[in-house]
């Protein structure tokens, strides 16, 4: 065996708050509330065993590994609670789409789908989205299975497919997503996503471009780091400016006139070129959202083999906490009525500016522990200290490692 030392920091904001005839431990800026487990909610199983999970039965294998605090969160659908901040967030963006893009019936273009469920297969989550078998995206270590072939979904692209496989061109999806992480103020197990997705046809790109008509949006050529292989530069750089203006508008609608915006190119499995957009926030650069023209390979599986697109994703939570200088994730969790009525705004578009709620400072806490030599993951040290602590621990720490020489021993002390 291997030894290794781990000190941890866990700092936890406590306060007693009363409601109702009832005392709530709280932390920092509100109190907590978190529903007990249900049969549904059970902890990782053993192989064999099954787990139910909104209204479905799935068994459990070597590949099981949720913990009871996460299975606590699923079905609360936070970016569905009217005046929930998350739900401000989601409206405000699908007013916006509602009323910038308009079919030919002068109806919505865009369609959203803010109920879908988050149980997908492992193939709608990696595979139709062009990941490969040996990414570590893929990691037991950063997500959340159900067994081998279903999952809690890490992103909302992975309905991607199925939903341009059943012919739609303009979409919103928004949800909440699963990826094990690790434990501060901004992170978080659960969280949730906005994404976009849009479709055009050789007569949408090229409208209203001079000589349009004699323009193309495909070719075989060679991929380089502006285009894809199929794609032509014309159509590729239609694409990226259509996308990119279409942020910006959302970004200002958001955040108002005047914005610093910057574009940074990046790397998704499922877009080429992509980018990242950052804004210039109070002096300083927030990085809000990612973007890029789709892979061709992907649209193509999904039966749009004549038409080329674009597709971006947010945090729900990442431009609330901007927005509202909410300073820490876990308050989005909050079932305190102090938290809560702070966004019971008469219109979506209303400045609120969070308002603390406790003067309690932090708790400290040092621990010591062994580690096992094998199948060990630090995420799976952060499932058990949410699972036992709650939303009170509100950050951990690695301090230092250590090796015993001689007794070849995993040692954590936290």
């Amino acid at each position: 065996m291997v030894c290794s030392a781990l000190r941890r920091v866990v700092c936890v904001y406590i306060c007693l708050a009363r409601k109702a005839s009832h005392a709530y431990r709280s932390y920092q800026h509100q109190a907590w509330g978190s529903r007990p487990p249900t049969a549904e909610c059970a902890a990782q199983g053993v192989s064999g065993s099954v787990i139910e999970l909104l209204g479905k039965s799935y068994p459990q294998d070597d590949y099981s590994n949720l913990s009871r605090k996460v299975l606590s969160r699923v079905g609360r659908n936070l970016h569905n609670q009217q005046h929930h901040p998350l739900w401000l967030i989601k409206e405000r963006v699908k007013e916006h789409f509602y009323k910038q893009y308009m079919g030919r019936s002068r109806t919505p273009l865009f369609s959203v789908y803010d109920s879908l469920s988050p149980v997908v297969t492992t193939w709608q989550n990696f595979d139709s989205l062009l990941i490969p078998a040996d990414h570590p995206s893929r990691k037991k270590g950063d997500n959340y299975y159900l067994n081998r072939t279903h999952m809690l979904r890490a992103h909302t692209s992975a309905h991607q497919w199925d939903l341009l496989h059943a012919g739609l061109d303009a979409f919103l999806v928004v949800g909440d997503v699963y990826r094990r992480d690790q434990i501060d103020s901004q992170h978080y197990p659960v969280f949730h996503q906005l994404e976009g997705v849009r479709l055009f046809s050789k007569h949408e790109l090229f409208a209203g471009i001079k000589d349009g008509e004699s323009l193309q949006l495909f070719e075989q050529s060679s991929r380089s780091g502006h285009k894809q292989e199929t794609h032509t530069m014309e159509a590729t750089k239609l694409i990226e400016f259509d996308l990119k203006q279409t942020l910006t508008r959302l970004v200002t609608h958001l955040f108002g006139d005047g914005l610093e915006i910057r574009w940074v190119e990046c790397y998704f499995p499922f877009t080429h070129p992509s980018f990242e957009m950052e804004i210039n926030f109070h002096g300083e650069w927030l990085e809000v959202l990612g973007c890029g023209v789709m892979e061709q390979q992907l649209v193509n599986s999904a039966g749009a083999q004549d038409r080329i697109g674009w597709a971006f994703g947010l945090g729900l939570e990442r431009l609330a906490m901007i927005l509202y200088d909410i300073p820490d994730i876990r308050l989005f969790w909050s079932e305190d009525e102090r938290f809560l009525k702070q966004f019971h705004v008469s219109d979506i578009n209303q400045k609120v500016k969070f308002q603390p709620l406790s003067k309690y400072p932090a708790v400290t806490n040092d621990i010591s522990f062994w580690l096992p030599s094998e199948n060990y993951a630090e995420n799976d040290f952060y499932d058990l200290v949410r699972t036992i602590g709650g939303d009170l621990v509100e950050k951990v720490d690695l301090i230092d490692t250590f090796e015993h020489p001689k007794a070849e021993l995993l040692v954590g002390i936290n």
